[in-house]
């Protein structure tokens, strides 16, 4: 019989798999800007959002936090050089306003890791205490970033269409939330499960709309179509906002 936590590992990989795909959702917009040199309306703020989600994630899951996590390291660290790419790209391609306020924010957010890590590492002397701080923090943003669903669903019902919410990402984001809480249930971990608990109950409800409104969506097939995407941001539950798509036809 497979021991807990061999299955965890299993559940873990599979999550891992699913969550980097996640991540790479975003490639038709930053080939769009490549091809265009120019990030056009597109905004940083999903990215930038991702990247300090990825971090918090990345310190949560190391050994002097939290014990026993180094799948919620690993995609969270993929995350991160691939949030990182997409900022670059952006960089180079956007205004001098625009890189000014990227600036600002990484700026910030550097601060803050830096506030949270020595806060934590100084401050909380047990793996208990330092998992506390670390997961409420980890749970607190990745929650909000699961409510950026909303919106798009709401569209949804108003307009009976799902023409920008694509089928195939809301079912890969409520695979990677069973996924993930599966994982976070096998060797129980509140934080982990949470976020991605509520990344399973949003997949699910998207997944409904999409059968309830598929027929009554109107069959236009725009040249460009801008699609707002919840990006889910692997392995440790947390995702990015809503993130601009552009799926060319």
């Amino acid at each position: 019989m497979i021991s807990p936590d061999a299955a965890r590992n299993v559940v873990g990989i599979i999550g891992n798999v699913i969550s980097f795909g996640l991540f790479l959702s975003p490639v038709p917009t930053f080939w769009r800007i490549c091809k265009r040199k120019d990030v056009e309306e597109f905004k940083a703020d999903p990215y930038l959002a991702t990247l300090l989600n990825c971090m918090l994630w990345v310190f949560y899951g190391l050994p002097i936090v939290h014990p026993n996590s180094i799948l919620v390291v690993t995609i969270n660290g993929v995350g991160l050089v691939v949030e990182g790419t997409y900022l670059i790209i952006f960089f180079l391609y956007s205004p001098n306003k625009k890189r000014l306020r990227m600036l600002a924010v990484l700026g910030v957010e550097a601060v803050f890791m830096v506030a949270v890590v020595l806060g934590v590492l100084m401050g909380a002397h047990t793996h208990e205490k330092r998992s506390m701080i670390v997961g409420i923090l980890c749970v607190f943003f990745g929650s909000l970033m699961y409510f950026s669903p909303l919106t798009i669903m709401g569209k949804v019902v108003k307009t009976k269409s799902v023409e920008y919410m694509p089928f195939f990402l809301s079912l890969v984001s409520f695979l990677n939330g069973v996924c993930w809480t599966a994982y976070a249930l096998i060797r129980f971990d509140l934080y982990v499960t949470i976020p991605n608990g509520l990344g399973a109950l949003f997949g699910a409800i998207q997944l409904i709309l999409y059968a309830c409104y598929y027929k009554s969506t109107p069959k236009r097939q725009p040249k460009d179509a801008e699609v707002q995407l919840p990006t889910v941001s692997g392995g440790s539950g947390n995702t990015v906002g809503n993130v601009s798509v552009t799926v060319e036809r």
